[in-house]
């Protein structure tokens, strides 16, 4: 089953027409699950760890810490994206999260939903390749 087949499924509405944090909805499972699969990969580990792991690369702060370094490569469409999730009104904040890396966070989130949405699937892949490294390199 492919994206496009299950957004024909559930009626979903045109991509312009949903809110940035709809699109940071999805793309924060996108993003998890993507993250996940990496960590995995790497080989069997107890859940415990793999938990703590995955935890190191989905925390707001090293969200933010990826879209400092990505921002310079984003289309001009993509930065929109970006930024209309970035200067979206947050209401809340987890505890150990930054109000200015929560925002970026979920700039990051928005433009992955943005992208697994309307099926850019290479460009996603590149996205979440990106973060991947560069939350590796911090």
């Amino acid at each position: 089953m492919n994206i496009e087949s299950i957004l024909k499924e559930t009626n979903a509405p045109d991509v312009r027409e949903l809110s940035p944090l709809t699109l940071a909805f999805v793309g924060d499972s996108v993003y998890e699950l993507f993250i996940r699969t990496k960590i995995l990969s790497a080989g069997s580990r107890p859940a415990g760890e793999l938990h703590k792991i995955a935890v190191g690369y989905v925390k707001a702060k090293a969200q933010s810490t990826a879209m400092h370094e990505l921002k310079s490569s984003l289309s001009d469409e993509e930065l929109g994206i970006y930024k209309r999730g970035r200067n979206t009104n947050i209401h809340t904040v987890p505890k150990h999260a930054d109000m200015n890396d929560y925002r970026q966070a979920t700039g990051l989130e928005a433009l992955v939903g943005y992208l697994f949405i309307t099926g850019q699937e290479e460009r996603l892949s590149e996205v979440l390749e990106f973060a991947f490294a560069a939350i590796s390199r911090a």
